[in-house]
């Protein structure tokens, strides 16, 4: 269970490193708080972070109820492939919305299967033996 405590961790550092790089383009492209709209490179950036949040909403629950009852190891693996493919979904983005896809597959991949093993895995407990 620590390398999926661990892999949440790097997660949630990923997402903190976003929101400080949306606040740096805040400043560079001059779209004061509150507004979030502007310069469309602030807007990918900004969209880079939401899209991470609404990714992190299902990815926190899921990869502790999979680790739980199912394997803690593939949890942790799916949680660094779901990590990789975040990276590779912000860089892209922020350059060309068009280019995100394998970053996109990766993230929602793992949060896919993450969900589907705890549903399996909890219908299978509550089964009669």
């Amino acid at each position: 269970m620590a390398w999926v405590m661990l892999i949440v961790a790097v997660a949630l550092l990923q997402y903190i490193v976003f929101g400080v790089q949306v606040g740096r383009a805040r400043g560079k492209y001059n779209v004061p708080a509150p507004a979030v709209q502007g310069d469309p490179t602030f807007e990918r950036y900004y969209r880079v972070q939401m899209n991470t949040l609404e990714s992190l909403v299902i990815f926190l629950p899921a990869i502790f109820m999979f680790a739980n009852s199912i394997s803690a190891l593939y949890a942790a693996i799916l949680g660094l492939i779901f990590v990789i493919g975040r990276q590779l979904y912000a860089i892209a983005y922020v350059k060309d919305p068009k280019t995100r896809g394998l970053g996109f597959a990766l993230t929602m991949l793992p949060n896919l299967f993450l969900v589907i093993g705890a549903i399996v895995a909890a219908v299978m407990a509550l089964l009669p033996a």
